[in-house]
């Protein structure tokens, strides 16, 4: 019996148990100024929900029988002798309220229900936020788009609700305590500012449409002024001023620094016909006035995260100083560009940067892509046990229209086209032999636009086969691109192979099977004989067309060989 006990204790000790919640009053504060049409209705929706314990209308000197009516729904009314306005009903029913959670609903709402209530209130009961403003659909709007929108997006770029004066809110009262609760219009937009720059965790929650009285023009001007006042107070509080005047110019001030820096550093490279000391002076202008401004901006800066360092200063911060960011982001980038292209020998040390090709196809050509960057490119010695191979990225062979396991014919000497070692996308790996018939040496930096003219005049073997057919090109790589002819075999109607490349005119060509000729055709003024033959068992067609592309791909002639050979079983 006793070891039965035992057990059910600890099952009993092991099951978790949720804590009951903390019980959290919750009252709602109601300003009202003649509202006898609607407050009663307001107050009766309100009553529906279960987790309200006490409703307050804070009769603003109204002049009908709102306070009547209020009583009459069951709410508790607190009386204005005169009209005080809006953030003034709300201040006092904030401090003679005695509650854990507060929440400020309009009285002039036609369409509100419970619903909406309770999306206002329920994230604060349940945790997840300790303020919450409302956002909803209506035809008003103006002085948010016209007012405080543009102000805040200036002063405070970091907030971004949509409608930062949406004038139903609630917050857990002890957090109210942490925010200057101003008595008017500016109420919303000041709690906003708050609670943004004091880390306050705030969250915007969508209501759905809401009904409700347009305010006149005057109120308007009125809500604009007041809302107005409230940023630029809480923007001089909060530093934001300093940070857009004084900040700002010296943030500009250091990009017109660094402007001139990277300008110099491009003349020195870049620009022949500026004399060297001009473009020394440039930079070192840039220098001085760019490490100037941004020592002031470092203090600055300092000096506002010691007055105010909560909150989300910081991604306002990142906004400002961005341009100055992406400034020596560029500078860094050109400054680490030029250090990898330095070289130091025999005490002399040597910049050379090499840029990029940039290479977009205007013409009819078929191409992997219209637009690439490729190179540069660095020469390095093959790898032991490779003396037969050539290595290199595959933009270099876009670049001499070759592929892997072509075949590259260098002084009589044949090499097996393979593709680069990972980790090595820009660096070609040559034989010694090879190397040396195309004058070039380990460590050499070419750009792509020069390897055309390094490989000029080197035989190439090219598979152009399609599937598991084999149809080899014979050609020789032209320095520079030049009209070109595009070509299809067909092999008993079925096409295998497709290809493109420079046709000298009045010139013959072969077309081998299994390195037999054939077939000569000859090349004249853009057009070609017939080429229909047989081999055997097959019909075999090669049509040209002459699709006004260009190639640095030249097919040999009859005298330097077969241009074109198919493989037959």
């Amino acid at each position: 019996m006793y070891w039965f006990l035992v057990i059910l204790t600890f099952l009993l000790a092991s099951i978790k148990t949720e804590k009951p919640k903390k019980y959290q009053k919750v009252s709602v504060i109601i300003p009202a100024y003649n509202e006898e049409a609607t407050v009663a209705k307001v107050v009766e929706v309100i009553k529906k929900v279960s987790f309200v314990d006490e409703i307050v209308v804070v009769n603003d000197g109204s002049s009908d029988n709102t306070e009547a009516e209020a009583l009459k729904a069951g709410a508790v009314v607190i009386n204005h002798e005169v009209n005080k306005g809006k953030g003034e009903a709300l201040y006092t029913g904030y401090t003679q309220i005695d509650c854990d959670i507060i929440a400020f609903i309009d009285a002039d709402i036609y369409n509100l229900t419970s619903q909406k209530v309770e999306a206002m209130i329920r994230p604060i009961l349940d945790g997840k936020t300790d303020i919450t403003k409302t956002k909803f659909a209506r035809e008003s709007g103006r002085v948010t788009e016209l007012t405080a929108k543009p102000l805040l997006n200036f002063f405070f770029p970091e907030i971004s609700f949509e409608q930062p004066l949406s004038g139903q809110f609630a917050a857990r009262k002890e957090i109210l305590k942490r925010i200057n609760f101003e008595k008017d219009y500016g109420v919303d937009v000041g709690i906003v500012i708050d609670a943004d720059v004091l880390g306050i965790s705030i969250m915007e929650v969508d209501i759905g449409a809401i009904q409700h009285d347009m305010s006149p023009l005057a109120d308007l001007n009125l809500m604009a002024n007041e809302v107005v006042r409230t940023i630029i107070n809480r923007a001089n509080k909060y530093g934001r001023v300093t940070m857009i005047d004084d900040i700002g110019y010296y943030i500009r001030m250091a990009i017109v620094g660094l402007s001139l820096i990277i300008l110099g550093l491009f003349t020195i490279f870049f620009v022949k016909f500026v004399p060297m000391f001009i473009a020394i002076l440039i930079g070192i202008i840039g220098i001085i006035i760019a490490v100037f401004y941004m020592a002031k901006v470092i203090i600055q800066s300092i000096v506002i995260f010691r007055k105010n360092s909560k909150g989300n200063l910081l991604k306002s911060f990142i906004k400002i100083h961005f341009p100055m960011i992406i400034s020596i982001i560029i500078l860094l980038l050109m400054i680490s560009t030029f250090i990898g292209a330095a070289h130091f020998e025999n005490g002399v040390l040597s910049v050379e940067p090499n840029s990029r090709n940039l290479i977009i196809y205007a013409d009819n050509s078929p191409r992997d892509t219209a637009i690439s960057v490729r190179g540069p490119f660095t020469i390095d010695a093959a790898i032991e046990n490779e003396s037969s191979e050539i290595r290199m990225p595959s933009d270099a062979m876009m670049t001499l229209g070759i592929k892997t396991n072509d075949t590259m014919v260098i002084n009589d000497e044949i090499y097996t086209i393979n593709d680069t070692r990972p980790g090595e996308q820009d660096i070609i790996r040559l034989p010694s032999d090879a190397r040396k018939a195309l004058d070039v040496q380990t460590e050499s930096v070419i750009q792509n636009s020069r390897l055309k003219e390094i490989f000029e005049g080197v035989g190439v073997l090219h598979n152009i086969g399609i599937g598991n057919n084999t149809t080899i090109e014979k050609l020789t790589i032209s320095a520079r691109d030049k009209d070109a002819c595009n070509f299809e075999v067909f092999l008993d109607n079925q096409s295998i192979a497709s290809s493109f490349g420079i046709f000298r005119d009045n010139s013959t060509y072969d077309i081998s099977i299994n390195d037999e000729v054939v077939k000569s055709v000859t090349y004249n003024n853009k057009t070609f004989d017939d080429c229909n033959f047989t081999y055997g068992d097959h019909e075999i067609r090669v049509e040209f067309v002459d699709r006004n592309n260009t190639s640095i791909k030249q097919f040999v002639r009859s005298d330097q060989g077969n241009f074109l050979n198919l493989y037959l079983e």
